[in-house]
């Protein structure tokens, strides 16, 4: 089947422009769904209490590890949509389309089911306290109600990615934090027929934004004649492919593993600061507030150089893999320098913004700064270098660096030499692992094979 070329060709023009044009509605998308977070906490934190904010905060751990989970595979079917539809295979996207739907929906189904059944017990392994679990429990519920829609919405904006569209998915996650935020405080306080529901109301709007979200981009797709849309007489599309299942499964899973080797990192490295007391741990969670926004234009730039060296490593124009990748670390270093200079300018107005001016930790916080700040310039390299070598399918070596760096180099130093250096060897650990990320990223991206990594087989001649 042969569609029409893509108005989003990642495989055509210059290099730089492309990817950077295509990272920018990547890295706005990752700051406007850290704000919604953020709005949602400040009407929940100061008008419904402390019982309250614990209980979204739980609740949303639970939400983070749940959509952590398929973060993987949703990566996996980008990379596929991207490797075909740079080889101008159009048929075999859209049966990694359907395939992909079909498993999100399957999944998604089960996990909200379960999870609606079984959220008290949840949130009681997790030793909510229990003064919030009635609220955590309300929330948790409808979070799982909306559950499908949020999987099959990071689905579908993952996929057009992979088309080399990055802008529909951020236009459509603009209009979801416009209502999430909106509709917050209406539904929490009940605001003319709206009944007032408390917590469950900052729930609720998220299930109405993530669902009106969806349907209007659904709309969308079919409206504009969309080359990966489904329509009818397709219907042989959303029955599993068992070689593009497995590609989902066996090539996601190492990817989603990367989250869980940073957060299960995080908590071992919160755990060592905590033993310093309130103050510090304060200080750590100010900076660690920064460290959010200034990863940011990373991960933006390494999803999007995983999208665009897909389409070329489909189109074979390694020529052009090469330049995205050079591209990536540049911009990498521009954003990111950019924002790492800024914090080094007003740190402790930056700090300011979370901590108190007359706070006891803020000069704590500050110290810690200067050591860490410059190192995720270095961390940032990895993951752009990652986000090309897993474009081909060698998705395992990037988690095991990942390890190396964070649990065989920065726990280890953190813990050992507390003795000789207090907290210092916690802060100092960073530069450390990140330094060990960008020496190790380095050589596999010039002398690994991950050149001859694959997603798939080659299809058979004639793209069917």
């Amino acid at each position: 089947m042969n569609a029409p070329a893509s108005r989003h060709q990642l495989t055509t023009g210059p290099v730089g422009r492309t990817l950077l044009l295509f990272a920018l509605p990547v890295l706005a998308g990752n700051v406007l769904q850290s704000l919604n977070v953020s709005v949602n906490a400040i009407w929940i934190g100061h008008f419904l209490g402390e019982a309250a904010l614990t209980a979204a905060s739980n609740a949303n751990i639970v939400l983070f590890f749940l959509l952590g989970v398929v973060f993987g595979v949703a990566m996996a079917a980008t990379i596929l949509v991207g490797q075909c539809v740079g080889a101008g295979d159009w048929d075999r996207a859209k049966r990694v389309v359907g395939t992909s739907a079909a498993f999100f929906a399957a999944i998604s189904l089960a996990v909200a089911l379960a999870g609606f059944a079984l959220a008290p017990q949840v949130l009681g392994w997790m030793r909510t306290p229990v003064d919030a679990q009635p609220y955590a429990i309300a929330y948790l519920r409808i979070i799982f109600l909306a559950l499908p829609f949020m999987y099959f919405y990071t689905f579908l904006m993952m996929t057009l990615r992979g088309a080399g569209d990055s802008k529909t998915p951020f236009l459509f996650l603009l209009l979801s934090v416009a209502l999430d935020i909106t509709l917050n405080p209406l539904l929490i306080f009940g605001v003319g027929p709206l009944p007032r529901m408390g917590i469950a109301g900052s729930a609720l709007a998220t299930l109405t934004a993530q669902l009106t979200s969806l349907a209007a981009l659904l709309a969308w797709l079919y409206r504009r004649r969309h080359p990966l849309r489904l329509h009818r007489g397709e219907a042989q599309y959303l029955r599993l492919d068992r070689e593009i299942l497995r590609a989902l499964v066996v090539k996601g899973v190492p990817m989603g593993m990367q989250m869980v080797v940073i957060s299960s990192s995080a908590l071992v490295m919160i755990s060592l600061v905590n033993a310093y007391g309130s103050q510090t741990t304060a200080a750590f969670g100010a900076a660690s507030q920064l460290w959010t926004y200034i990863q940011m234009p990373a991960l933006a730039i390494g999803a999007a150089v995983s999208s665009m060296a897909a389409q070329n490593v489909g189109a074979q124009r390694w020529d052009r893999v090469a330049r995205t990748a050079g591209a990536g670390v540049l911009f990498n270093f521009a954003l990111t320098g950019t924002l790492v200079a800024v914090v080094y300018l007003f740190n402790r107005a930056a700090l300011g913004i979370f901590l108190p001016h007359d706070a006891a930790g803020l000069a704590t916080a500050q110290h810690l700064n200067a050591i860490v700040v410059w190192s995720f310039l270095f961390f940032g390299v990895g993951f752009v270098l990652f986000g090309v070598v897993r474009a081909t399918g060698a998705v395992v070596p990037p988690l095991v660096m990942l390890f190396v760096s964070l649990w065989l180099v920065r726990i280890p130093f953190a813990e050992l030499l507390q003795r000789r250096l207090g907290a210092d060897a916690i802060w100092w650990s960073f530069p450390l692992g990140s330094l060990t990320l960008l020496v190790i990223a380095s050589l596999y991206y010039r002398y690994g094979g991950w050149r001859e990594a694959r997603m798939l087989a080659p299809a058979p001649a004639g793209g069917a």
